[in-house]
């Protein structure tokens, strides 16, 4: 009988689970409220880069996790996070990168923990648990 606490592709489900139905829930938020592309687009041109890239949001909040919670490709959707998260913490976050919070966690923990764990999954792969395990 297989022991189910020692079986890793269980644990690779849960991180999979756990960093896309998160970070899917800005991508939710991104589409009910696609006004705040305008914020996206202004830093974006305030770093001289093209204003379009602000669609890219959508692949890294939408599409990425998607392709990370069903395990189709998911050490691409991992990539595309961490692309994401690095975007975003150059372009918004990047005063705060050597912050603590007022109970001295980390500034960034939310941002850290979606761009470390897309990274995890970048070399973790999505495991047997998949509908195309790689």
């Amino acid at each position: 009988m297989p022991n189910l606490l020692k079986d890793d592709a269980i644990g690779k489900l849960v991180i999979r689970l756990s960093a896309g139905i998160f970070m899917l829930f800005h991508g939710f938020a991104k589409i009910l409220h696609p006004e705040s592309l305008g914020f996206i687009r202004s830093m974006l041109e305030g770093v001289d880069l093209p204003a379009a890239l602000a669609y890219g949001v959508y692949a890294g909040e939408v599409v990425a996790p998607l392709m990370i919670i069903l395990g189709i490709y998911c050490r691409v959707g991992g990539l595309i996070v961490v692309v994401n998260m690095l975007f975003a913490i150059w372009l918004a976050h990047s005063a705060d990168l050597f912050s603590l919070t007022e109970h001295c966690g980390w500034a960034l923990e939310l941002q850290g923990f979606y761009l470390f764990t897309g990274l995890a999954l970048v070399f973790l792969g999505s495991g047997r648990y998949a509908v195309k395990p790689d």
